[in-house]
């Protein structure tokens, strides 16, 4: 594997969730630390959970300097922009999430083939590594995690995992062309808001 793919996967989902972290603070209103607190949370929170699962030890995070100065240094200019700059990139936040997703569903599942994890681990390992840093924001944010709610949005984490997994895809073209089809796929589900089955049991009670 190309570890400079690798690294490449992790500094632009690095940096798309902690942008996404950051303005979801600014939006609760939280203050300059929660703001912090949440841009990295949501960074390296599903990192976190995937290393869990898969048996890497936490402190694997504290190696990780670079990316952490990165999330930082993103934080930062989030937070000291002008408001109206912010307003606009706020429309772009389904945009960034899927950098986000698909960036980091793709480091988890080549992290995981590393490890020579079976399938199924590769396909687990892509999508926490995916959706846990937002679930883990909604969660603190007080707000229902998007990837129960939305449009389809772990199914393309799974996906990506799934691919990396069973087509053992190494070269760099292959990963980036897999990038841009997960982030493509997961902006056509939220213009089409295409969902996955749902039932309500609220439908019918008290009639």
């Amino acid at each position: 594997m190309d570890w400079d793919v690798f690294y490449f996967f992790s500094v632009i989902g690095t940096i798309a969730f902690a942008v996404s972290g950051a303005i979801v603070a600014m939006e609760e209103e939280y203050d300059i630390l929660g703001v912090f607190v949440l841009g990295l949370v949501t960074a390296f929170g599903g990192g976190v959970i995937r290393n869990l699962l898969i048996g890497v030890p936490v402190t694997m995070l504290w190696s990780q300097g670079f990316l952490l100065k990165t999330a930082v240094i993103a934080i930062l200019i989030v937070f000291i922009l002008p408001l109206p700059w912010i307003r606009h990139w706020k429309k772009s936040e389904a945009f960034f999430d899927a950098i986000g997703l698909s960036a980091f569903a793709i480091q988890g599942a080549l992290y995981a083939v590393q490890e020579k994890l079976p399938i199924s681990a590769v396909m687990v390992a892509a999508m926490l590594t995916g959706i846990g840093g937002g679930m883990v924001r909604d969660i603190m944010a007080g707000r229902k995690p998007l990837v129960l709610r939305d449009e389809i949005y772990a199914v393309w984490a799974i996906g990506a995992g799934f691919a990396v997994g069973i087509a053992n895809l190494q070269k760099p073209w292959q990963l980036l062309l897999l990038f841009v089809f997960v982030v493509l796929f997961r902006m056509l589900s939220v213009y089409y808001k295409w969902k996955l089955p749902r039932r309500s049991l609220q439908s019918g009670l008290g009639g």
